[in-house]
């Protein structure tokens, strides 16, 4: 589990699948399993 908290605001939801990226290359990927406020 990772919790984090974005720079940007962004719109994001359960079962959302998203892409970590750095420099062009992804460095991680995932679903999103619950969203806190």
């Amino acid at each position: 589990t990772v919790n984090v908290e974005l720079i940007t605001p962004i719109a994001m939801e359960q079962g959302l699948r998203f892409a970590i990226r750095e420099g062009g290359r992804t460095i991680g990927a995932g679903v999103v399993a619950g969203v806190e406020d």
